[in-house]
């Protein structure tokens, strides 16, 4: 949800000035521009130059340059954001803030934006609990601006309880969800598959496939950025979610991702179904681990429930399901037939046959079939995959 913002970045007279270099890092990560307008204080703790190098941009701190008359346009950059983060905000600048005091180029700027603001304090401990303090930054909120709260921890001072500015990984988080509240998938509840199944032959051994989960993993942060609260049944991987609005649960059995796939099926709004569940479980389990023989082992196998099948039969008209089909050889056919026998809303092929697709990479190759045809996408990352199915799904409800 950053990607293309445009974020100012304020930075105080704190100790804390120095975090800001990880605000940058991971704004810039997240495909932000940024911005960098800090006060005469400041600049006593982090110096222009290391800020313009992480940013690409001049620091902004003076409303003129001394020698040749140029002039920062506070009017300009209030206009320019999308979002404005002041971090570290000290005790003063609050202060300045909730009083009006346009005494420097970061409060007028701050004056003049148009676009959200969010306040991350950073002060000692009697600072922050002064009563002065939390009378401006009840100004601060009554006026609209977001307060990102300090936490409690070691102090500069070296006393400790509640100043700490909040680490730079979660003010991110916060413009996320920020952003993600208008996203188009804002408010939906998201159903993702992921990964393979083990389907145990004794306490040792498995049937499983080679499927490592990272299609789904990239999918369910793709609809999470949008906006969309995201169940995530993930099959045995090492992947971890990064976003806040990704519940996850992991199972093992293809039987166990069907009762939790029943189980939230109904109250999801969309179901996008790309675990690489077994079709086939061994008949009986062994409580003990099979010891070689000299005769060959022969394992009787049942077939697994159809999880896409039966959501499919009790899919309402309200909801959206999506199916994945893997195939190696009359792929567009067989993919076909399962997107008419599930009742599925589109089916998303991918062939081992094509170099880059598949299970373990890092790419995949990708072609989209409904009822009305087929798209064909080409072979790029997957998290790139993944907006482009989201980008379908969401042009194909216009």
């Amino acid at each position: 949800m950053l990607k293309g913002k445009k974020i100012i970045l304020g930075i105080t007279g704190s100790i804390a000035a120095y975090k800001a270099c990880y605000i940058i890092r991971g704004l810039i990560k997240k495909g932000a521009e940024v911005q960098v307008v800090i006060t005469p204080a400041g600049k006593e703790f982090i110096t222009p130059i290391t800020l313009s190098a992480l940013t690409s941009k001049p620091v902004i701190s003076d409303f003129f340059g001394q020698r040749d008359g140029s002039w920062n346009s506070h009017v300009d950059l209030g206009l320019w954001a999308d979002a404005v983060v002041i971090a570290p905000a000290t005790a003063s600048t609050i202060g300045k803030m909730a009083n009006g005091i346009a005494d420097n180029m970061l409060i007028t700027t701050y004056l003049s934006a148009k676009a959200p603001v969010f306040v991350a304090p950073a002060m000692d401990l009697d600072m922050y609990a002064h009563p002065s303090t939390h009378a401006n930054l009840d100004k601060l909120r009554s006026y609209g601006n977001y307060i990102i709260e300090p936490g409690s921890g070691f102090l500069a001072s070296h006393l400790v309880g509640k100043g700490r500015m909040e680490e730079p990984e979660n003010i991110i988080q916060v413009l996320e969800d920020y952003f993600s509240q208008s996203g188009d998938l804002a408010g939906k509840n998201v159903m993702i598959t992921a990964g393979p199944t083990f389907e145990k032959i004794d306490p040792v051994r498995f049937i499983g496939n080679y499927s490592s989960g990272k299609m789904g993993f990239a999918l369910a942060e793709e609809c999470a950025s949008r906006g969309a609260n995201v169940y995530l049944i993930s099959g045995p991987v090492s992947l971890k979610t990064h976003n806040n609005k990704i519940q996850r649960f992991d199972i093992e059995s293809a039987s166990e991702m069907a009762e939790k796939a029943m189980e939230l099926f109904p109250k999801s709004d969309i179901a996008i179904l790309c675990a690489a569940v077994a079709d086939f479980t061994p008949l009986t389990k062994s409580s003990s681990k099979i010891k070689r023989e000299k005769d060959n082992l022969n394992i009787e196998l049942k077939p697994t429930q159809d999880i896409a099948a039966y959501l499919g039969s009790i899919k309402k008209t309200n909801q959206r399901m999506i199916g994945f089909a893997l195939e190696t050889n009359n792929e567009f056919d067989n993919a076909t037939a399962k997107l008419n026998r599930k009742n599925l809303d589109f089916i998303v092929l991918n062939s081992l046959n094509e170099e880059g697709a598949g299970f373990q990479h890092e790419t995949n190759k990708i072609t989209i079939i409904d009822k009305k045809g087929s798209t064909h996408f080409d072979l790029k990352s997957k998290s790139e995959v993944a907006k482009d199915i989201i980008d379908y799904l969401i042009n194909s409800q216009a």
